[in-house]
């Protein structure tokens, strides 16, 4: 793939991004724009992999990247898990600073390789928008349902309200991260040098299979090298206790909400996905 080919796919990116991200569109529309500038990423990422194979070129340079989360209402642990799970489905490894119960910032730290490390630096503050805005829709309601059951005091509603939320975006990264990984695991079973334009033409058995064998090698080994950068940066990484609240109720939402989310990935709930979501949870 040329640079300018490159530069072409990444502008297309931003400019759906920033549509979505516009106050004046609607909530599936923003859905909408969000989903097509995934898509177009993450043929990109499996483009270039294959390109790299068939080239015979060194693999995509090892990278880093700070990614700010907010603490706001005392979510920023919950947030945190579920923007490291998305992370992790791209092939990314993550550690985080300042990961307290406080409601105040803390930042992330990503390590992966530059195209996945470029695409999350573009998809994850619009994923993350339409989690937040699920989130606080879902909890808003679940407080009112219960509000009806009986008379909780406002401390209990509270107490609720924040198992709730918590819950709920945990399960949303979860549900997200799998439908990424189901996506780009199928984008490299089908992998041929005409994917990113969304035909694949007279490519000759062997030349296709070749390809999309390549583009999987180049993968695997991608992760393998991450990780062995990550724990290289980071050889005594602390692990953060796991947070103790939880909403089985919040949970079952959120994960529903994260499968059924418009993604561009071609994973619906009912579309036939893998969903690793057990009755415990």
């Amino acid at each position: 793939m040329t640079e300018a080919a490159r530069q072409k796919t990444v502008e297309r990116v931003r400019g759906l991004l920033r549509m979505a991200e516009d106050p004046a569109v609607t909530d599936a529309e923003s859905q909408a724009f969000t989903a097509k500038a995934a898509e177009l990423m993450t043929r990109h990422a499996i483009a270039e992999a294959e390109a790299r194979a068939e080239r015979g070129e060194e693999p995509d340079a090892i990278s880093r990247m700070d990614y700010a989360v907010p603490g706001v209402g005392g979510h920023g642990k919950a947030r945190v898990r579920a923007l490291a799970d998305i992370a992790a489905a791209y092939g990314c490894q993550s550690a985080v600073r300042g990961n307290t119960a406080e409601n105040t910032e803390r930042t992330m730290i990503l390590v992966g390789t530059v195209s996945a490390l470029d695409a999350l630096r573009m998809l994850l503050p619009s994923i993350a928008m339409q989690m937040e805005a699920s989130a606080r829709f879902m909890t808003s309601s679940h407080v009112s349902d219960i509000r009806e059951l009986r008379n909780y005091t406002r401390s209990e509603l509270e107490t609720e309200r924040k198992r709730y939320y918590r819950s709920f975006v945990r399960a949303y990264g979860r549900a997200v991260a799998e439908r990424i990984r189901e996506f780009r695991a199928r984008l490299q079973q089908n992998a041929s040098p005409n994917s990113e334009g969304g035909s694949t033409g007279e490519a000759g058995g062997d030349g296709s299979a070749s390809s999309g064998r390549g583009a999987a090698l180049v993968l695997r080994d991608d992760i393998h090298r991450v990780n062995e950068e990550f724990h290289r940066q980071f050889p005594q990484l602390r692990k953060h206790r796991p947070e103790r609240t939880h909403s089985a109720a919040g949970y079952r939402a959120g994960y529903r909400r994260g499968r059924e989310a418009e993604l561009g990935l071609g994973t619906p709930v009912s579309g036939g996905g893998t969903s690793t979501l057990t009755e415990g949870e």
